[in-house]
């Protein structure tokens, strides 16, 4: 009929109107899409390549590799035992405290007890050749009121009394953690306001990807000219904070800060015999150059 005749003709002028592959598969359009996708759940940098190969879940904010849909389980068992297996676990979320070492103990000891294992002032875990792990709780509630198991670890001492201490919470928990965490060190006044930046950078960058793109003829004259200028991969915000929110708190009284850095600090496991030699192999010492 003439219906289907048209709507046959508009179906046609649409297909038209689609990227070829090539095209669609460009390094520009590809982060625009990556930044642009993620806004109501977060993905985690490994996202593209779990997408392909699990079933993906959303869960405490974030679109999360599930199972996997082929039968691999034997492989990665066989990683496991005989070679390395990595998993990515940055949605776990990354708390910073920054202060004087004797207040951040005086206070840390609130919320935890030696009842239970070692504590954020051992020494081993002072120095910073180890993460330590240990279950938190409300302040001076012990044994009742426990929030949650976190692990942790310090930034190796510079000589000054100044410390860097980073909690590692699951992200059902953090709120909760970050919440008693500020209410104990009285850091209530936001040190910086979360900056929208993330947000409004990758809206140009989609504009500047249209505008590239309806350009035609010049697209590549426009790639060479703002080589620069092209989108970088972002995480907006994390799963567990909106992003126009306070990110950062300082307690006046002891100059102390607590610093959200959730998706700021990637976070990966490695299991299996090889693993120590899979870091070797990767990750090379830089040469520190004293000035």
């Amino acid at each position: 009929s003439k219906k289907q005749a048209e709507k046959a003709v508009h179906q046609k002028k649409e297909q038209s109107k689609t990227k070829c592959r090539k095209a669609r598969r460009r390094h520009i359009n590809l982060v625009a899409e990556f930044n642009h996708r993620q806004r109501k759940n977060i993905w985690l940098e490994t996202h593209i390549w779990h997408a392909k190969r699990f079933h993906m879940v959303k869960k405490w904010g974030y679109c999360l590799g599930n199972s996997p849909t082929e039968k691999s389980y034997r492989a990665c068992y066989r990683a496991m035992t005989k070679h390395c297996l990595l998993q990515d676990l940055s949605y776990y979320c990354c708390l910073e405290l920054k202060g004087k070492e004797n207040e951040l103990l005086k206070q840390l000891a609130r919320i935890c007890s030696i009842d239970t294992g070692l504590t954020f002032q051992e020494a081993c875990f002072l120095s910073g050749r180890f993460e330590g792990s240990l279950n938190l709780y409300r302040a001076d509630r012990y044994p009742e009121d426990m929030l949650g198991p976190a692990t942790f670890i310090w930034k190796p001492r510079d000589g000054s009394e100044n410390r860097q201490l980073w909690i590692w919470v699951h992200p059902a928990l953090k709120q909760d953690i970050l919440r008693e965490l500020k209410a104990v060190f009285q850091c209530s006044e936001p040190e910086e306001i979360c900056i929208t930046e993330p947000v409004t950078a990758s809206i140009q960058e989609e504009k500047q990807v249209e505008v590239v793109t309806s350009l035609g003829n010049k697209r590549k004259k426009e790639d060479k000219e703002g080589e620069k200028a092209v989108p970088v991969k972002k995480i907006i915000g994390d799963g567990t904070r909106d992003p126009f929110q306070s990110y950062s708190w300082i307690a006046r009284t002891t100059g102390i800060t607590i610093s959200d850095r959730s998706m700021e600090i990637l976070r990966y496991r490695l299991i299996g015999p090889l693993s120590h030699s899979v870091l070797t192999d990767t990750l090379k010492a830089a040469s520190v150059q004293t000035v």
